[in-house]
């Protein structure tokens, strides 16, 4: 049985409109996958143990990951570290720098958990940090170009020879997500 395992983002959960997005059509498509959206701690070092404690038993053809945003983060790590393939959507390239400004409380969207994000998650992301992917033909790159926090010509530049779908427009939150699920699960389930 193959395994769909979506890394939500920075400040999101399972609960998230991506990951209800994909549950719901790979249920409706009667899909021989199972689906996998764990709620993921703040801190970087969990996060990525509490995923490979889940998939670091598989098969390299039996997980497919879909990340978005700090999730696109993760499933890079994930997919240079394991080979498994990935649907990388508005991926965070370098989240160690970027996520600086957050630095300071917070509160997930979802689950209304406070916390203080320090230098310490910075610390941590750094350490997840892939400069270049081993093995891009393993990964898919979506990206719109209307992404208000990540720019797209970046991570068409970091995911030089990923199979690629840039949108023209959109947002960060990829409003109009619905609309390219089922690309990102055909490209997951048949390595296309």
């Amino acid at each position: 049985m193959k395994l769909v395992v979506y890394i939500h983002g920075f400040n999101s959960s399972p609960l998230s409109f991506k990951a209800n997005i994909l549950s719901n059509l790979i249920q409706k498509m009667a899909s021989t996958a199972d689906f996998y959206c764990p709620r993921l701690s703040h801190w970087p070092e969990q996060a990525v143990k509490s995923l490979t404690d889940k998939i670091g038993g598989y098969s390299v053809d039996d997980i497919m990951l879909i990340g978005s945003s700090l999730g696109g983060f993760y499933a890079t790590y994930l997919s240079d570290y394991f080979g498994y393939r990935s649907v990388l959507i508005n991926p965070a390239i370098t989240p160690q720098e970027g996520l600086r400004s957050y630095m300071g409380p917070q509160k997930n969207l979802y689950t209304n958990e406070d916390y203080d994000f320090t230098l310490e998650h910075l610390r941590q992301l750094k350490s997840f940090y892939v400069p270049k992917p081993r093995n891009p033909e393993r990964l898919f790159l979506i990206h719109t170009t209307g992404d208000e926090l990540l720019d797209w010509k970046i991570a068409a530049r970091h995911y030089e020879g990923a199979k690629r779908l840039i949108i023209s427009g959109g947002d960060h939150g990829f409003s109009n997500f619905e609309d390219y699920a089922q690309i990102a699960l055909s490209f997951v389930e048949s390595g296309a």
